[in-house]
């Protein structure tokens, strides 16, 4: 984009404004009155309730080709309470390794130094945009980090990086990768998510994905610390496997699970992994093919091969932008973010709190290829717009 150019307002709109990084933008066609009701204001215990829940256990496994002994339960307060439950259940059994490059990260070092106050514990940390040394993991411990930073639009390119002959336990917090990127489960021993971001479901509700060596580290370790009832796994030593097999800890909201078979039925019926996988690749190259000739705007991603396709942070690199003050420099995209949801472009797209001041946009599966063409026209209208008003005061 020519920054002299006359800044004419696009004509091409996109359908849905919707760009949230979480919730995320529901799939296309939704409607509510796609959901079954019949369960509503039925017992979870029911046997109705327990084969709804047992569907959207059966529908995820199948699309995400688990692997037939690994476990897959509903589990109570969304991913940030399936990523508790892992980092209550199982850490202290050995040394822990924790990776930190956006504010998610920083969270689980948080708790785990200052709230389970383990003694044995390794940061290895990164600015955002960048990753920390993945050949300085040591995998005789347990490793903890999540695949796709959501704050900061920066994931681990693979799973080459994790050691088949570890020792200790990887926990990875999943939530803005799962159904959207490829995950290796042989890699991985616990896997947590929610339906509120790739699927575009709703709330309150996380997944949690146990391997075999998982299991066994549940019913060996007995934690230090009291346990409290949304995060117990075990009774008497061994597995609850009834969590896996859709008896909830706590009452789940059947409405919710609704929603998520809905996504799952839609997903199955674009192809399954494979066309979501498709749907934000293509996502994805739109952003790139747009950064590529912009000369205001840059991926926040140092590195191509670690860029997200779903959480797609972009800083803004002109010069004329980098030398205002630090507090100049913060409102730029929030003014834009302003201007295009006055436009009804895109709802919620400023950047997250806590990461630099830049653009978050949403690529998951749900965001139909065609708005994020749409969508990016208006980014270099709304920039020269705000860039204009900054410079005529």
């Amino acid at each position: 984009m020519a920054q002299n150019a006359v800044n004419a307002k696009p004509v091409l709109r996109p359908a849905s404004p919707n760009f949230s990084s979480g919730p995320c933008k529901k799939r296309p066609g939704w409607s509510a009155d796609a959901l079954e009701t019949t369960v509503l204001g039925r017992s979870h215990r029911s046997k109705l309730g327990k084969q709804r829940m047992e569907e959207v256990i059966d529908r995820s496994r199948a699309i995400l080709n688990l692997p037939d002994d690994y476990l897959l339960g509903v589990v109570p307060a969304s991913d940030t309470g399936a990523v508790e439950m892992a980092l209550w259940s199982m850490l202290g059994a050995r040394g822990v390794d924790m990776l930190a490059w956006e504010s998610f990260g920083a969270t689980w070092v948080t708790d785990v130094i200052k709230q389970l106050k383990l003694e044995d514990v390794r940061t290895l940390e990164a600015d955002y945009g960048t990753l920390p040394d993945l050949n300085t993991v040591d995998f005789d411990r347990d490793v903890v980090f999540t695949w796709n930073g959501t704050t900061a639009g920066v994931r681990v390119p693979n799973g080459d990086w994790i050691a088949d002959d570890r020792k200790g336990l990887t926990i990875c917090d999943a939530t803005s990768a799962i159904f959207a990127m490829e995950l290796p489960w042989d890699k991985l021993d616990v896997v947590t998510y929610s339906w509120q971001k790739v699927l575009g479901g709703e709330g309150g509700h996380g997944v949690i994905i146990l391997s075999p060596r998982a299991v066994a580290r549940l019913e060996s370790h007995v934690p230090a610390w009291p346990m409290p009832k949304v995060f117990r796994m075990t009774k008497g030593g061994k597995l609850i496997d009834g969590i896996f097999r859709g008896e909830t800890i706590n009452t789940p909201s059947m409405l919710v699970v609704e929603d998520a078979i809905d996504a799952l039925k839609w997903a199955e019926d674009i192809g399954g992994l494979e066309g979501l996988l498709k749907r934000t690749r293509a996502n994805r190259a739109y952003l790139d093919a747009w950064l590529a000739t912009s000369d205001w705007a840059a991926d926040l991603a140092a590195d191509p091969e670690t860029a997200s396709n779903t959480s797609m942070c972009i800083k803004i690199v002109d010069p004329w932008a980098l030398s205002l003050s630090d507090d100049q420099q913060a409102t730029l995209p929030k003014r834009i973010s302003q201007i295009l949801e006055a436009e009804d472009i895109a709802m919620d797209i400023n950047g997250y709190r806590d990461a630099p001041p830049g653009l978050r946009i949403w690529g998951g599966a749900t965001v139909e290829p065609d708005d994020v063409k749409a969508l990016l026209p208006w980014l270099d209208w709304a920039y020269l717009s705000v860039k204009a008003e900054i410079q005529t005061g």
